[in-house]
């Protein structure tokens, strides 16, 4: 029998609730509007279950210190909103380069600078990518239900264990503080991805090995002595000039998230089967919104679907190329100016008309934002036709 439990929660307490379940033994934070109930809930439930919970001085502080925990062997996480996501970058690129598994929640807000610190926005999207410097490795994902939050930090915690990368998971100020009816699962019912340590002598042990595409990680204290630096480091972990090993380095980098391009439960396909003229491309609380625009223009007899990517970096073109370029126009949604329509820009073929249909002023998207944009698209492809 399911020991599942049905509660009312916002998506902050949902987040928090699948970090535990997920098995993360240690926060580290500096409170920020809208992401600080994560903090508040995580300070009073992981004493409960041999956790630590630590407030930093800032966001530099916070993102060094679950990067330390991690390296000794726990499972870590830190909370924050744009701001704060701006100062943790230099440790996000720390992370990656050392292949260090860690989760970072960003609850967007709008910006840029202080901006709106109550309202929402989701235009943290290419900075999740490429906030920090050099050519890294990340991986993003993005809920749309207060429900769908608890599984998607689990996975969180399960992709950055398993790749040995840091993960941001993108909520938005809407879907952190709406409430929802969710479904606590068991843990028992959980896929929970714990991490893969070295099984070999001290002598052979290269935390660092492109021998394969995840190599083992071993943690400070388990016996085995390795060295760990953002430095270009050969395999053993210590910094070398060489251009082959950097080299080989950075392509194993890369090469090891490409699977998670390939992996279909990553992308939610609504009222597709029938390969729409229109692709609508929407992801977080948006989806949630475009899903009405779709059925109201179902029902106005014009042929739309919509494509929600879960996991918006990688972006998981191998998924949705297809489906994208046997459409007659193709409209992105987003709560900003437009970042993600510039990806999806890249990999449908140049005479497919691309149309935004964005909000940017702090509050939610409206379906007659994005219907609007749909019967514009139709009326485009019927003179065209």
């Amino acid at each position: 029998m399911s020991r599942s439990e049905i509660k009312l929660l916002q998506g902050n307490e949902a987040c928090a609730i699948g970090a535990i379940l997920a098995g993360m033994r240690f926060f580290a934070g500096y409170p920020i509007t809208p992401s600080s109930e994560i903090a508040e809930i995580l300070a009073k439930e992981l004493p409960k279950v041999q956790g630590k919970f630590l407030q930093l001085e800032d966001e530099i502080a916070s993102m060094g210190a679950i990067i330390g925990a991690s390296l000794a062997g726990v499972k870590s996480l830190t909370a924050t909103s744009g701001p704060g996501f701006s100062l943790k970058q230099e440790n996000i690129g720390y992370a990656s380069f050392c292949e260090i598994p860690c989760v970072i929640v960003n609850v967007m807000r709008g910006g840029p600078s202080t901006g709106q610190p109550t309202l929402t926005s989701q235009a943290d999207i290419m900075q999740a990518r490429w906030g920090t410097h050099g050519d890294h490795p990340i991986v993003a994902l993005a809920p749309s239900s207060v429900n769908e939050v608890i599984y998607i930090t689990i996975e969180s915690f399960n992709l950055s264990e398993e790749y040995r990368v840091p993960v941001i998971l993108l909520l938005d100020e809407v879907l952190g503080h709406m409430r929802e009816k969710v479904e606590i699962p068991d843990k028992s019912e959980l896929r929970i991805v714990d991490r893969r340590l070295p099984k070999i002598p001290q002598d052979d042990y290269k935390p660092y090995s492109n021998d394969e595409l995840v190599p083992p990680l071993g943690y400070f204290g388990c016996g085995l002595r390795f060295h760990v630096t953002g430095l270009t480091h050969d395999e053993r972990g210590f910094p070398t000039n060489r251009s082959d090993e950097a080299k080989v380095t950075l392509d194993r980098l890369e090469a090891k998230l490409q699977k998670l391009r390939e992996a279909e439960n990553y992308v939610e396909f609504f009222m597709c089967e029938d390969s729409p003229e229109i692709i609508l491309v929407a992801y977080g609380i948006t989806a949630r919104v475009a899903k009405r625009a779709v059925s109201v223009a179902r029902e106005e007899g014009i042929s739309v679907g919509l494509i929600r990517p879960i996991l918006i970096w990688p972006f998981p073109d191998k998924v949705i190329k297809s489906l994208l370029n046997s459409a007659k126009a193709v409209i992105v949604s987003e709560l900003n100016m437009g970042q993600l329509i510039y990806e999806v820009e890249r990999h449908i073929k140049k005479d497919i008309p691309i149309l935004k249909a964005n909000r940017y002023d702090g509050y939610l998207m409206e379906p007659e934002l994005i219907l609007d944009a749909i019967r514009d698209a139709n009326k485009k492809i019927k003179k065209e036709g």
